[in-house]
Parts: structure tokens; C-alpha cells; sequence
């Protein structure tokens, strides 16, 4: 291969000088890297028909770091009939050709696959999914819209959320005028856009984020999205760590409960025979079916009576009277009758 003759093509065609005869300039768009190969794909998931701002701006990238964009959008032309020139500028075009189908699904590839160089092959898709119309425009508001926290986590929240403002935004980018004034409208405007969006942002989080989402909004100025992301991130990973401290407060309180019930103490207990406890434990009289004594405490009562010479004749109904106005006095003023007080 006669390298000058290459080397001098490319220059004028690419205006690209190249070093003597040590071959191609890396510079040169003609030049291909060992590494290059028509196997390889410039996007990680191939073009199915949807989403083509998305996949065209990946594409744009990719050729972008070969030094290969020129083949598409016309700056690295077909040189004229002259055979080595010529040669290597049909082996980059077919790389780049190759590239773009291997991104591509295999229905749209072969719907395109007999363009005849990578230019025709661009403009088949521009003129198929480029075209802006009101239909998308109004699918993609409408998803956006719709678009609420739910289930999802703040970072997917956010992400799908972005990425619809993103296509939104080159969608309408065609319609936009470009301004280089210096009044200062151009940042406003965009101040006031990315206000909107901070605001749809959070309109739609779940109510669990409402204080967060209330100390936002009172912020002056109002924070970038991507500040206002970082706070919400923060207050998502404190809210994963709170159900265990909430836990351990609820167990710290309920070993209390069982501590305070553990050293409560009644004074009554079925099988020792003491008839003055209070509350739950209190004894039910047979005879007047009233609680705090018993028949049998009557009559020991009695019989006390009896040794100090006092009347022994013991009416069970006024003595479950007098024991019944005893223990209502002794709850009252929490005190505790003697033997000689309570007869």
C-alpha cells in the first residue's frame, strides 16, 4: 500500500496531516485501533424502536471516542476514486456501519441493512424515529404526571423522573431559540424550570417524607434537585435505622411494665388465710355476699369480744355493716384498722 499517497488524501479530505511514512495519524479519522473490530457495539442494550433520543445520544458518545463522528455527519467524506485512499476510507465505514447494527435489534438492522454507507444508513433512522410530534410530546407530560413515589425508593423515584424531563427536554430542543444576551434572562429562565421540577419532584413523595419535605419548601432560595435529592436520601436511610430503635423503646418499655407489675404486693392470698388484701384479692363474705370479710372472721370476732366481756350476741347483718364501712374508710384514708378499732 503506497502510505504517502494515503497520507495525502486524508489530509485534504479529513485536514489531518499524518507522520511521514510511519502510517495513519491517530488523529486521523481514518485510523483504526488494533482493538477495532465490526463485532463491537457502541450501546450496551441494542435500539428496539423505543427511547431513541436516549439510544442516539449513547451512539453519538460511543463514535465520539473512536474519533469516528465525522462518518455520519458528513465532515469525513468519500475521497476521490484513488485506490488506497479510498480503501481505508470504505474499511472505516464499514467498521462504523457494523457498529451501528450490532446496535440495533435484529428487525430494524435488517430493515436498514442494505444502505450503502453509514450516512444513508443515519438519515433512514433520523427520518424514521427523530421526528418530534405532538402525540409523544403529550405521552411523555403524561407519564410524567402520572409519576408518583409509590413502592420505589427515592433514588429510582428520582432517576425515572429525570430521565422523562431529559427526553422532554431534546425533544423540545429544536423548537428553543438560542440567547446570548447578558441581561440575565437566560439564568432566570432556567432557575425558574428547575424550580418547577423541584416542585413536581416533590409533590409526588409518599406522606411518610411530609417534614422533609416541608423543611424544603421553606428553604430561600430553594435548593438544586440534586440537593434536594441528598436531603431526601438522608432522611430514606434514617427511616431504615428507626424500626430498630422504635423496637428496642418498645422493649425497654414493656421490661419496665413487667418490673413496676413484678413489685406490686397484695396483702391477700387464697392459701394463707389473710382476709385484708385490697383490689383483685378481696375476700367475698358468704352470708351478706359483700367483699372485704368473711363469715368466719365474724365469728372469730365474737368470740374475741366475749373474753373482754363485751355482749357476744354478734348479728352477722350488722357486723357485715360495720366490717363493710371499715374497709371502705381504711381504702379511703389507706389506713389500717386495730383489733380494738375495728370492734
Amino acid at each position: 500500500m503506497d502510505m504517502d499517497g494515503l497520507s495525502d488524501v486524508a489530509s485534504t479530505t479529513v485536514n489531518v496531516g499524518v507522520q511521514g511514512n510511519f502510517g495513519i495519524d491517530p488523529s486521523n479519522p481514518l485510523y483504526l485501533h488494533p482493538s477495532d473490530n465490526p463485532d463491537a457495539m457502541l450501546v450496551s442494550v441494542p435500539f428496539s424502536g423505543v427511547g431513541y433520543r436516549s439510544w442516539r445520544h449513547s451512539v453519538l458518545r460511543g463514535l465520539s471516542v473512536k474519533n469516528k463522528l465525522g462518518f455520519i455527519n458528513g465532515e469525513c467524506k468519500s475521497p476521490d476514486p484513488h485506490p488506497p485512499a479510498f480503501c481505508q476510507w470504505e474499511r472505516c465505514d464499514d467498521m462504523v456501519t457494523s457498529w451501528i447494527f450490532n446496535s440495533l435489534l435484529k428487525d430494524i438492522a435488517d430493515s436498514v441493512e442494505y444502505a450503502n454507507d453509514v450516512v444513508e444508513l443515519w438519515i433512514e433512522l433520523e427520518d424514521r424515529y427523530e421526528q418530534t410530534n405532538g402525540a409523544r410530546l403529550y405521552q411523555i407530560q403524561k407519564e410524567i404526571n402520572d409519576i408518583s413515589h409509590g413502592t420505589l425508593d427515592i433514588t429510582s423515584y428520582y432517576t425515572k423522573l429525570k430521565k422523562l424531563w431529559e427526553e422532554l427536554s431534546t425533544l423540545s430542543k429544536r423548537s428553543q431559540r438560542s440567547c446570548n444576551c447578558t441581561c440575565g434572562a437566560k439564568e432566570n429562565f432556567y432557575k425558574a424550570k428547575h424550580d418547577r421540577r423541584l416542585i413536581q419532584f416533590l409533590m409526588g413523595l409518599n406522606e411518610a417524607h411530609t417534614v422533609i419535605r416541608g423543611s424544603i419548601l421553606m428553604m430561600n432560595p430553594l435548593p438544586t434537585l440534586a440537593q434536594a435529592f441528598s436531603l431526601l436520601i438522608q432522611d430514606e436511610k434514617k427511616r431504615e435505622i428507626k424500626p430498630n430503635t422504635q423496637l428496642f423503646i418498645e422493649s425497654t418499655s414493656l421490661n419496665a411494665t413487667i418490673s413496676r407489675s413484678n413489685t406490686y404486693r397484695t396483702n391477700y392470698s387464697p392459701n394463707n388465710g389473710n382476709h385484708s388484701g385490697y383490689g383483685r384479692g378481696r375476700p367475698m363474705c358468704d352470708y351478706c355476699k359483700k367483699p372485704g370479710h368473711t363469715k368466719d372472721g365474724l365469728q372469730s370476732k365474737s368470740d374475741f369480744n366475749k373474753g373482754k366481756g363485751v355482749v357476744a350476741n354478734v348479728h352477722p347483718d350488722t357486723s357485715c355493716n360495720k366490717v363493710e364501712e371499715a374497709n371502705a374508710l381504711n381504702e379511703d384514708q389507706n389506713i389500717s384498722l386495730s383489733k380494738e378499732q375495728y370492734g
